[in-house]
């Protein structure tokens, strides 16, 4: 089990972010959240988007740097990936798709 996290480049509000996902379970994720300080209004449904100056104490606690292709084969291949057709009707829905 790994947490896995991006280098930031996604530009929003001012800022770069990046993502922070487990590639075994949302358990694993939400625990190395909580114990990283991140606010539970950062998860969007499969990962946390984390503000670039979170980066380095994120990799200091734990998570390991790829690249942001790794990441996305990594979250699809745990099967915990949210698909973009999806995520409206999961977010609303509160469950996630049927695997």
């Amino acid at each position: 089990m790994t947490v896995l996290i991006d280098r930031p480049s996604w530009p929003a509000h001012g800022r770069l972010w990046g993502h922070l996902v487990s590639d075994a379970s949302l358990a694993e994720l939400h625990a190395f959240a909580e114990r990283a300080g991140l606010p539970p209004r950062s998860f969007d449904l499969d990962h946390y988007d984390v503000p670039e100056e979170r980066y380095d104490d994120l990799v200091a606690a734990g998570a390991h740097p790829v690249d942001y292709r790794d990441l996305v084969v990594r979250l699809r291949d745990s099967g915990l990936r949210v698909k973009g057709r999806d995520r409206d009707t999961v977010r609303h829905a509160g469950t996630r798709p049927a695997r």
